[in-house]
């Protein structure tokens, strides 16, 4: 059973460590341990027998040189390829010299023993962060039942998918890789890649994604896309750059790393020279190490990624997800974004005399025969009534479709088509959206109007973006402005910038950059491209996983669903304060056990452990973000 194999990998990759990453923290710990125990039988022999007090010093030597061999390693590395972190190793480093010179074998064992646990714990409570992004890529490790020519069904990996291939999901399956559904129908539930708690109903003809479940009925998939191409498969990948990528806080400190290594350099030798005693200067070294500093920000990001990508936000970097919080005005592209982006019937209006029924019957048969998107829109009219048996049916590009039924002639179209056959028609109604006229057997049976439905949430959206103090909102749009100023005037958007092409989009966006003003940018990811690079921070629409939205955005809204975008400011700014809290305590903390060392009050083990401390009070901090949750309603049953 699929079900079943599917929880047995899940569980067999909940190790949340890489091979490498696990041989370093196994190597570091059996170090520490075999460290830690020579320095216990060095005790033991100086409490229980001083006269052999060489062989303790021996005893201690060599849980020095253990520790200190990782720990020049981690230094002469960070020489190469230097970062905030590696300043902390130099650091060290230069404190385990300057113990050995001056022979404090204990302490020279002790500095990199109290620091490498402090790794360890800072390792492990970075990765409670990570866990949302692990578990995303673990949903990529199932497995699949293939369908072959025969029908008979084979259990494969997700890996060995091709496209093209033919699934069988059944009822608790996840949904192995991207496709269309091919037969049956279902519920699916698409929490994992848009962060939305409501099932969506599936038939033939669907798209679903990979890491999905099949929650009730039974289906047949065809898939369309595997592997790394897969939507789960592209959100991945990008959470990973994403968690890689550095704060812009975090390259101002390492801008400043160097400088930052000579001051400390400064103030050790300063030390001991007023003081001459080794041991201050010692404490000096290891209470300069800015751990706390260094985590600040990483940890904070990391943890802000984390909650979006559970709420269906794709962060693509640490610094889109900072730079959020300082936006000040909102620009939305209309088709697609703030509306459906679907065209659908708004009013129909027969002509005297002739039944409602009847219009709407006629309109529906000939849209389902048409390939037109306008015409199309019409299919749904239909309904459960008997569709008409159509022959000879012509499309004319710009005009509309035309069929027999019978010996009778049905159209559907512009105005000027109906010139074509003859017909007379009434004055069309004014509407800012597409208009259709139906007739049948030579006789005008009325106009059928069509629009570009609002999104149900985005009246709520941009009210609490307003709330917000992103009261500078516009939009900006293709379209023809009396669609553009109904749509515009529905959101109670003033500023309304209609028919631009993408290049005057951009230049729409940059004017408001010169105007002093740092807009988001929210578009379909299509169209909208330009203008989303042009802005401070770009968000795209991209619930169906579009390459140009993972491609052109710095956020992407998986859901589409646009009351995610408070969610995404009112996230960033906390991450912001987040750091900004975690700075000072890393900042503060420094400097004031720097000032205790230099005084003499703390020794080197003591400096050691208070930065210990400071680092987990900082993890601790961070930590606190991913409790942040935000519940929202189905968007549809706002509808």
């Amino acid at each position: 059973m699929i079900s079943s194999s599917g929880e047995q990998t899940a569980g067999a990759d909940t190790v949340l460590l890489s091979s490498s990453e696990q041989l370093s923290l196994a190597t570091r710990l059996t170090v520490s341990l075999v460290a830690g125990g020579c320095l216990l039988v060095s005790a033991a022999i100086q409490v229980f027998d001083p006269a052999q007090h060489d062989v303790a010093e021996l005893v201690a030597g060599i849980a020095a040189l253990l520790v200190a061999v990782p720990a020049l390693r981690a230094a002469w590395r960070s020489l190469r390829q230097p970062d905030l972190h590696g300043l902390i190793d130099q650091l060290i480093a230069l404190a385990i010299l300057a113990a050995w010179a001056s022979g404090n074998l204990v302490t020279a064992a002790l500095l990199p023993l109290v620091m490498t646990v402090g790794h360890i714990l800072e390792e492990r409570s970075l990765l409670g962060s990570q866990e949302a992004i692990r578990a995303l890529s673990r949903l990529t490790h199932t497995k699949a039942r293939r369908l072959l020519a025969d029908r008979a069904v084979e259990e494969v990996s997700a890996q060995s998918l091709r496209v093209g291939d033919l699934i069988e999901v059944r009822a608790g399956d996840l949904i192995a890789a991207d496709g269309v559904v091919d037969a049956g129908f279902s519920s699916i539930d698409i929490a994992s890649i848009t962060g939305e708690s409501v099932p969506v109903e599936v038939s033939p003809g669907s798209e679903v994604l990979n890491g999905t479940i099949n929650l009730d009925g039974h289906l047949v998939v065809k898939i369309t896309r595997v592997g790394e191409q897969t939507t789960l498969g592209r959100v991945v990948a990008l959470l990973h750059d994403a968690e890689r990528a550095k704060p812009p806080i975090s390259r101002l400190l390492e801008r400043y790393a160097n400088r930052y290594l000579i001051l400390v350099l400064l103030l050790a030798a300063g030390t001991w020279f007023v003081s001459g005693n080794t041991t201050v200067m010692l404490a000096v070294l290891v209470a300069s190490c800015p751990a706390a500093l260094v985590l600040a920000a990483p940890a904070t990001s990391i943890a802000g990624i984390s909650v979006a990508s559970r709420h269906g936000i794709l962060v693509k970097g640490a610094a889109f997800l900072e730079t959020l919080a300082t936006v000040d005005s909102v620009a939305f592209d209309k088709t697609g974004t703030v509306t459906r982006g679907q065209l659908r019937l708004v009013e129909a209006r027969p002509e005297p005399g002739v039944a409602l029924d009847e219009l709407t019957l006629v309109a529906g048969n000939l849209g389902a025969a048409s390939s037109h998107p306008v015409s199309r829109a019409l299919a749904p009219m239909v309904g459960n009534r008997k569709q008409l048996t159509l022959e000879d049916v012509q499309e004319t590009r710009g005009l509309g479709v035309v069929a027999r039924h019978g010996p009778e002639v049905l159209a559907l179209g512009r105005a000027a088509l109906f010139q074509q056959l003859d017909v007379p028609i009434s004055q069309p109604p004014g509407h800012d959206g597409p208009i259709a006229g139906v007739s049948r057997g030579g006789q005008f049976l009325g106009w059928v109007l069509l629009a570009d439905e609002l999104r149900p949430e985005a009246k709520e959206a941009v009210a609490d973006l307003a709330q917000l103090g992103l009261r500078r909102q516009i939009l900006i749009t293709g379209d023809r402005s009396a669609a553009a100023r109904r749509v515009a005037d529905l959101l109670h958007i003033r500023d309304v910038y209609a028919e631009l092409l993408p290049q005057q989009k951009m230049q729409t966006i940059l004017d408001e950059v010169a105007a002093g003003h740092r807009p988001l940018v929210v578009g379909d990811g299509i169209n909208d491209a330009l203008a989303l690079k042009a802005g401070a921070v770009g968000i795209a629409m991209g619930g169906q996983g579009t390459d140009v939205a993972l491609a052109s955005a710095d956020l992407v809204l998986m859901s589409n669903d646009l009351r995610r975008l408070g969610t995404c400011i009112r996230l960033s700014r906390r991450c912001r304060r987040t750091i900004y809290a975690n700075v000072a305590i890393g900042l503060i903390w420094t400097i004031a056990i720097v000032a205790c060392a230099i005084t003499g009050a703390l020794g080197a083990l003591s400096a050691a452990l208070l930065q210990n401390l400071s680092s987990l009070l900082v993890m601790f901090n961070a930590g606190r973000l991913l409790k942040f949750q935000e519940l929202s309603d189905d968007p549809e049953a706002l509808s």
